[in-house]
């Protein structure tokens, strides 16, 4: 039966063209299978070993050597170590040992063969995936080239050197038509080893593609001389990609269009015709969005640099070519520059400033106890935050004609006193700033404190436990300046 063996493992591993001890290791799987069969009350453990050489193999049952304290999970394959102490006592197991115990060899001939051929099988899977992962992996992220050989439940199959990869219907650029036989490029997104999903997944419509071709189009890409700082891509139909450069002698949009757009236009052939935008990175965001919503005519912009969100103005009659088809145009914008892009017409763009100047103006205002006129005079000279205040050059405070010395040391004073109150507040927990004088409410002026304190209320908690219609009778205010105070004297226990 040694014969047989040997023979059964040089012919399977010739045909499938795997390693030799791939199929020993399946046929070793087989042998133990049917040896815990001989044992069908019990679930013992098994190993089986073949001589490469000689096709002669052993057989053994396991044991896993336990604390004595642990509870026996399965007790047909778990000892004890003070049992094993005397049945092995030559072994000196230990916990944790798998102690071999040699047993009688199942008959080969005996194994079930379907068994053994799904177990074969199994392995012969399991290699080939590996031989295919060893050989693709170091491609993954990269262009690859391909032959569409089938279509399989709305995806496709390349052969790729021997190899099927698979391009995902989500991974396909819409309304393209991919023929039995057509040679194509795409990038290899993903190379699996596991056996959930295709193993070599391939798509064309990832942005990382549109790179890949310009870098294989454009020699100054490949030797640096050129960088892509971002790509957008609405596969098949529109796409946008910014690039820079360091040397001066090179126009980096001109490089990549190419003598007649020829490079650029052999991108797009092989993208389906994809139009495809060349913009001009820049490292001023406003700057950047100009150019990344061309053709565009952008009159005014406003940036929001905390949000990552920019206002774009553009004339009521260029509104359709600013957004683009479904939005288009600003979505692609925006993904390229990393900026969050709201297109208005330009009435819609100032009646927005004005708001926002005026919100800003009214929280200046509170935050240092002055008239909207200062507020404004501050905005309009560049000081729109409470910390902009405190941090100023007192002589560049001086040098705004309707403020003396006096008010400036008055209004740095008092951006100070703000920055350490809400340092303050931000060091203290929730439960102890809960038990702050009501002066600590922001919003509460001294008439509403000295009410609270004529009905025994001293502490934000007290007024946050009040109820709307309580506050009202304690202090004449309306309801809804109540329920605002209320909600503010709760704000720690939100943040809490």
């Amino acid at each position: 039966m040694s014969k047989d063996l040997l023979n059964i493992i040089e012919a399977v591993a010739n045909e499938k063209e795997v390693d030799r001890s791939v199929i020993i290791e399946a046929l070793e799987a087989a042998l133990a299978a049917a040896t815990r069969k001989r044992y069908p009350d019990e679930e013992i453990g098994a190993k089986v070993v073949i001589n490469p050489r000689t096709g002669e193999y052993k057989s053994f049952r396991l044991w896993t050597v336990v604390d004595d304290e642990a509870i026996l999970e399965n007790p047909d394959a778990e000892m004890r170590e003070s049992v094993a102490a005397i049945e092995f006592p030559e072994a000196h197991l230990q916990v944790g040992d798998v102690h071999e115990v040699p047993i009688e060899n199942e008959p080969f001939g005996r194994i079930s063969a379907q068994q053994a051929k799904q177990i074969i099988i199994q392995k012969l899977r399991e290699a080939e995936r590996r031989k295919v992962y060893d050989q693709f992996i170091a491609e993954e992220g990269t262009l690859v080239h391909g032959i569409v050989r089938r279509h399989e439940r709305g995806n496709v199959i390349v052969d790729i050197n021997g190899a099927e990869a698979t391009i995902l219907r989500d991974g396909m650029i819409p309304r393209e038509s991919l023929r039995i036989g057509d040679r194509i490029r795409g990038y290899l997104a993903k190379v699996n080893l596991e056996m959930r999903g295709p193993q070599l997944e391939v798509s064309r419509v990832a942005p990382e593609m549109l790179k890949q071709l310009f870098t294989l189009e454009v020699p100054e890409i490949g030797s640096g001389i050129i960088e892509i700082m971002g790509v957008a891509r609405d596969p098949g139909l529109r796409a946008k990609i910014a690039v820079r450069t360091f040397d001066p002698r090179i126009d980096p949009v001109g490089a990549c269009v190419g003598i007649r757009g020829s490079r650029v236009q052999g991108v797009m052939n092989e993208l389906a015709g994809e139009r495809i935008d060349i913009v001009l990175w820049d490292e001023d965001p406003e700057t950047y969005v100009r150019k990344a919503m061309a053709p565009a005519q952008i009159t005014n912009a406003a940036a929001d640099e905390a949000r990552r969100v920019m206002d774009i103005a553009v004339p009521e009659n260029k509104l359709p070519q600013a957004v683009g088809r479904g939005g288009q145009n600003v979505r692609l914008a925006s993904e390229l520059t990393g900026w969050t892009i709201n297109v208005l017409s330009e009435a819609e763009f100032e009646a927005r400033q004005e708001a926002v100047q005026d919100a800003q103006e009214q929280a200046l205002a509170e935050a240092l106890d002055v008239d909207d006129e200062i507020a404004d005079i501050l905005i309009d000279a560049g000081y729109t935050a409470p910390e902009m205040v405190a941090y100023a050059e007192r002589d560049e405070l001086l040098g705004i004609e309707a403020f003396d010395e006096e008010t400036v040391d008055a209004l740095m004073a008092r951006a100070a006193d703000y920055l350490l109150q809400q340092a303050f507040v931000a060091e203290v927990e929730p439960e102890e700033e809960m038990q702050l004088p009501l002066e600590n409410v922001e919003g509460i002026d001294e008439a509403t404190i000295a009410a609270l304190q004529e009905n025994g209320l001293h502490t934000q908690e007290d007024l946050a436990e009040l109820a709307v219609d309580e506050l009202v009778a304690y202090t004449g205010l309306d309801k809804e300046q109540a329920s605002a105070l209320i909600l503010k004297a709760r704000e720690p226990w939100f943040r809490g």
